[in-house]
């Protein structure tokens, strides 16, 4: 079995305003259940690795495989549905909607993917609230939570659809050390515990060391 993520040559190019290669025949790959981070100094292409191998950003040159399927040759609508089902975000910021209860903003990705019926989804998305401690927290607006609550209700967002991974955007980049290491420690319980691939940029270096292995980039390279 091969790997679930790989890249084969990756290039990514800016054109504007000047001529600007950000990444440089990026070669990785990433097995399932590997927690992986991604680290390098401040523009090293960390952030626009991360933005590409996950779809959002489809404008480079180079092979993505996800499960073995050629990313570089689907069309926007399929890369979307590929998104959605396969791939769970958490970025530095929650991006929670704040009118909305924390149930509700758990349950948005499934409604959309249309897999289940919403009472099958109302189910599964209390279980990953139970998974991170937050089920008594469920109807409250999630702009009632703390800083720390709201990026494990991100997390439990990005799990509901049992993504084959999950990317990471410096995710503990605004919280205090102690709610980035509780954050942290989720993630490695996922990994440990239900065998989730996670590849997510930090600039922490201490919880850098905490990941399977880390891919450093430098000027867009990947250096040992």
């Amino acid at each position: 079995m091969g790997p679930i993520l790989e890249t084969k040559n990756l290039d990514k190019f800016f054109r504007d305003p000047v001529d600007f290669q950000a990444l440089k025949k990026v070669n990785i790959a990433v097995d399932k259940g590997e927690f992986v981070s991604i680290i390098g100094s401040s523009g090293s292409g960390k952030s626009t690795l991360l933005y590409v191998l996950s779809t959002l950003d489809t404008n480079y040159e180079g092979q993505i495989f996800l499960e073995g399927e050629d990313l570089s040759k689907k069309s926007k609508n399929e890369l979307a549905s590929i998104r959605n089902e396969k791939i769970g975000f958490v970025f530095q910021f929650h991006y929670l909607l704040p009118e909305f209860t924390v149930l509700d903003n758990v349950m948005l990705p499934a409604l959309k993917l249309g897999k289940y019926d919403k009472e099958t989804i109302r189910t599964r998305a209390m279980e990953k609230l139970s998974m991170l401690g937050l089920e008594d927290q469920a109807d409250k607006k999630a702009n009632k939570l703390s800083g720390g609550q709201q990026q494990r209700v991100a997390i439990a967002r990005a799990l509901i659809n049992d993504p084959a991974i999950i990317f990471g955007d410096e995710p503990t980049g605004n919280l205090d050390s102690k709610n980035a290491q509780t954050v942290f420690d989720i993630f490695k319980e996922l990994k440990t515990k239900y065998h989730q691939t996670i590849m997510l940029v930090t600039h922490d270096m201490a919880l850098a060391q905490q990941t399977d292995r880390s891919i450093r980039l430098h000027d867009g390279e990947v250096v040992k």
